[in-house]
C-alpha cells in the first residue's frame, strides 16, 4: 500500500477502484460536527422522502464507512419514479407491471440512505442515524454486516457505465458534509464489500478522478501501484 501524510500529518491509504478509499476525512475536513448541514440525521441539501425500509444501528455502531451503489429502474432508464416508488414499497411488481423486470424484485424491502439522480439531484430516504438495508450480506475493513455502520448512497445508474459530471459534484459535496459531522475513514463501493454478489458502481465509476476531487487542495492522492 502506499502511506501518504498531508499537513494535517494523517496518514492514510489509497487504492482507487479495488478496496475503496481510506481517509481520517474528519481530520481534513473538520474536527467539530457541522450542526448547520444535519438535523437529526437529515442533511439540509437532500429533498426528504422518509421511508419505512430501516431499522436502529446496533448501540456499539461507529458510521465510519460510506458505500457507493448503483441502481435504475428499470436497468438503464433514468429520470422517473421508479426508484422512489421502489424504496417506499410502492412500485408496481404485478403482472400488469409497466416493466418485466420489475417482477424479478418484487417483495423485495430495501433502501439507501441517499439517491444521486443524473442531475445531481439528492433525495434522502432514511436519517444517518438509522440503519438503511443498502449493503447485504457483506464484509469489509474485518466486520461484517456492513449496514450496521455505514451510509449507502446511491447513483441513478447502471454497473460499467460512466456517471454525470453533476453526480460526481454532488456525491463529493455530500461525502465531504458526511466526513464533517460522522467519523468516516473508508470510502467503498458495494462491489469491495460484497464481491461475490455485487458489481456496482461498476467500471464506469472513475475513482482516480473522485479521490483527487475529494481531498482537491487537501492531500497529495497518490494510487496504489505508483
Amino acid at each position: 500500500m502506499t502511506n501518504v501524510t498531508n499537513t494535517y500529518h494523517v496518514v492514510f491509504t489509497i487504492d482507487c477502484g479495488l478496496v475503496g478509499i481510506e481517509c481520517d476525512f474528519r481530520r481534513i475536513f473538520g474536527m467539530h460536527k457541522n450542526t448547520a448541514l444535519f438535523h437529526q440525521g437529515w442533511y439540509a441539501s437532500a429533498t426528504m422522502h422518509p421511508c419505512t425500509n430501516f431499522g436502529k444501528r446496533p448501540a456499539n455502531a461507529v458510521i465510519d464507512l460510506i458505500v457507493i451503489h448503483s441502481i435504475s429502474l428499470p436497468p438503464g432508464q433514468y429520470g422517473g419514479t421508479e426508484v422512489l416508488d421502489f424504496f417506499a414499497n410502492r412500485l408496481d411488481c404485478s403482472a400488469t407491471a409497466a416493466h418485466p423486470y420489475f417482477r424479478e424484485i418484487e417483495g423485495m424491502q430495501v433502501s439507501a440512505h441517499f439517491f444521486i439522480r443524473r442531475t445531481g439531484e439528492l433525495c434522502q430516504f432514511v436519517r444517518c442515524d438509522d440503519r438503511a438495508w443498502h449493503a447485504g450480506v457483506s464484509h469489509y475493513r474485518g466486520r461484517d454486516n456492513c449496514n450496521d455502520d455505514s451510509i449507502g448512497i446511491e447513483l441513478e445508474g447502471v454497473p460499467g457505465e460512466s456517471f454525470e459530471p453533476m453526480q460526481y459534484t454532488t456525491l463529493i459535496r455530500l461525502c465531504q458534509a458526511l466526513g464533517t459531522y460522522y467519523p468516516i475513514r473508508y470510502i467503498a463501493g458495494h462491489e469491495h464489500i460484497a464481491p461475490e454478489r455485487k458489481s456496482d458502481p461498476g467500471s464506469g465509476f472513475d475513482w482516480g478522478f473522485f479521490n483527487a476531487a475529494l481531498l482537491q487542495n487537501q492531500c497529495d492522492a497518490i494510487p496504489l501501484g505508483e
